[in-house]
């Protein structure tokens, strides 16, 4: 086992023992689908790409890709990502 899956190993077992959830310890992404119309995504690490069919993130464990039609950007923030339009799936790779 190397030092990044150790490091890992006692995150979650600290969030555990302290009833945190992951997204707090463990920098997690915490999605968030209102509807099919509206994608809310914290702890993000940025965008990837971007276009009307596919918003591709970066996130603390790999990507996170939201598809659809008319998607835009409605809201960036440092750690957190506000996707609309009409949500037709998440992939996560």
């Amino acid at each position: 086992m190397g030092w990044r899956e150790a490091q890992e190993r006692i995150r979650r077992k600290l969030a555990s023992a302290l009833d945190l959830p992951g997204e707090v310890i463990l920098n997690l992404p915490k999605i968030v689908l209102i509807g099919n119309f509206q994608v809310l995504i914290e702890n993000h690490r940025g965008i990837l790409a971007y276009n009307s069919e596919t918003v591709r993130v970066l996130v603390e464990t790999g990507e996170v890709a939201v598809r659809g039609q008319d998607l835009v950007l409605r809201r960036i923030l440092p750690e957190e990502l506000l996707i609309e339009g009409r949500i037709q799936g998440i992939d996560f790779t």
